[in-house]
């Protein structure tokens, strides 16, 4: 009897929930995509431009401070350090500090643009939705009430796994913007000890690697959901061919759960790959 039947429960299931994970990675790549500038209408980015003035003056002083520790530091004869060359190379270090320290914010909203315009040459057709095979949904259709009965309390929790790893991986994105509006304004700081000697210097070195690491981070993590996403819909692996149907169907939802899952670990660990394979 039909009534025994759950195959149709199991695809409609299965069904809605890629159609959530299609929806938060669609939603993902647009906000990859986007300008932390735009984030949220830009009302986040409009509290930093608020707060940032107060950043540069803070670093166009620490300039000086910088530059007088780095020049004590450095200089053993006084007299001997005073020479043209000498002088003109400080006070360059000191101008392309002071340069740094104003046009900051400048600096790095061509860097978002930037990744921005990449993410989105990225997404543009290049992303297959994630859906159930059609000979494993023949399959489903036909199940018996006792494999049907197994298969829709397996997909049930495979299910509020994929559910749970969506959220983690809007949560990933959403992470990602507030670190990058979070460091926007300390870029000025940073900048600053680039006025002092090599090692005072060493703080902006740090800060520029720590920001283009999360700043491509977003290409990491855009190149990682394509992959993923196609290794999903590759179909079964070759190793299933001596089961019956029903369990390489079973075998195919884990794989599919799982290869969502190793996406989400992936986008989660982006920055630190980017910052290794970059080597900052």
């Amino acid at each position: 009897m039909d009534i025994f039947k759950l195959g149709d429960k199991i695809l409609a299931l299965l069904e809605m929930v890629f159609g959530f994970w299609n929806n938060q990675v669609s939603l993902v790549f647009a906000m990859l995509g986007q300008s932390p500038t735009a984030f949220k209408g830009g009302g986040p980015w409009s509290a930093i431009e608020k707060i940032n003035p107060l950043f540069v003056a803070v670093g166009s002083s620490l300039v000086v401070l910088f530059f007088v520790i780095g020049f004590c530091a450095e200089s053993v004869d006084i007299k001997e350090d005073m020479r043209f060359e000498t002088i003109l190379r400080m006070l360059i270090r000191v101008g392309i500090s002071e340069w740094l320290v104003t046009n900051n914010v400048t600096i790095m909203k061509a860097f978002f643009t930037t990744i921005g315009n990449i993410v989105n040459s990225m997404s543009a057709g290049s992303v297959s939705e994630l859906k159930i095979d059609s000979a494993q949904a023949d399959i489903i259709k036909n199940l018996g009430f006792g494999e049907s009965l197994v298969m829709l309390i397996l997909t049930a929790l495979l299910s509020i796994v994929i559910i749970i790893c969506g959220f983690f991986i809007i949560y990933t994105v959403y992470f990602r913007f507030l670190k990058l509006l979070v460091i926007v304004p300390l870029g000025s700081v940073a900048f600053s000890t680039l006025g002092g000697n090599r090692t005072v210097a060493n703080t902006a070195a740090t800060y520029a690697k720590h920001f283009l690491a999360v700043t491509f981070e977003a290409v990491t993590m855009a190149i990682a959901i394509v992959v993923c996403n196609a290794f999903i819909n590759a179909g079964l692996p070759t190793f299933t061919g001596s089961y019956s149907d029903w369990a390489q169907t079973l075998i195919y939802l884990c794989e599919m759960t799982f290869s969502i899952a190793m996406t989400v670990g992936f986008v989660r660990g982006a920055q630190n790959l980017t910052s290794k394979v970059f080597g900052l």
